[in-house]
């Protein structure tokens, strides 16, 4: 069982120029920019917001995916159960299999789109990603994420929690790309419900 220990950051451009500056000095290897866009679905007889569980497609470049992450596991990172399988070759793979979820109930939610660049990192013995994230429509983040078993996952929280420290990080997001998208999705709503009904009055 592997779990995926996380911890997210919004960044400024002060703060990403920083953070590429402290990444080189440690050594870190930078992987060529990508291109995500993840679908997410709720299933059909739970429902997942409540469950704090998620189901996505993730399309990169010319793969297709399918992810599940279970709940969150402590209150200080963002560490979850998760699987991860290849589904394609093709984003129509990715498209083919939106079909068969939908045929068996499950409801799409919304897609996450974001341009993303790699880095490898080796911190305290452990391979760490660090990545930097432009998501349309919230910005800059900077998520780090080392994968862990059930024996050394209380060892990679901590060793986690200290990479942050040591690149001056602070104030942690544990919302998820979807969930932030939501919530200023519900808001315009929101403010629209309320212009109209002040332009009726």
């Amino acid at each position: 069982m592997n779990y995926e220990v996380e911890l997210k950051f919004s960044l400024t451009d002060a703060d990403q120029r920083r953070i590429i500056a402290e990444l080189s000095q440690l050594g870190a290897e930078r992987r060529s920019q990508i291109e995500q866009r993840d679908l997410y679905f709720n299933h059909p007889q739970r429902d997942f917001a409540k469950t704090d569980e998620a189901l996505r497609i993730r399309v990169v470049d010319e793969s297709a995916f399918i992810t599940y992450k279970g709940p969150l596991l402590d209150s200080q990172t963002k560490s979850r159960h998760e699987i991860e399988l290849p589904v394609g070759q093709s984003p129509a793979d990715g498209d083919q299999l939106s079909e068969l979820l939908e045929l068996l109930g499950f409801c799409k939610v919304r897609t996450v789109a974001k341009t993303r660049v790699p880095w490898h990192l080796h911190w305290e013995d452990r391979p760490a990603e660090v990545v930097l994230d432009d998501v349309q429509g919230l910005g800059q983040f900077l998520e780090l994420e080392i994968l862990a078993d059930p024996s050394t996952l209380d060892e990679t929280r901590a060793s986690i929690l200290r990479l942050a420290e040591h690149l001056g990080l602070k104030h942690s997001e544990r919302r998820s790309y979807l969930r932030l998208l939501l919530d200023i999705d519900a808001k315009k709503k929101k403010d629209l419900k309320l212009c109209c009904s002040q332009k009726k009055e």
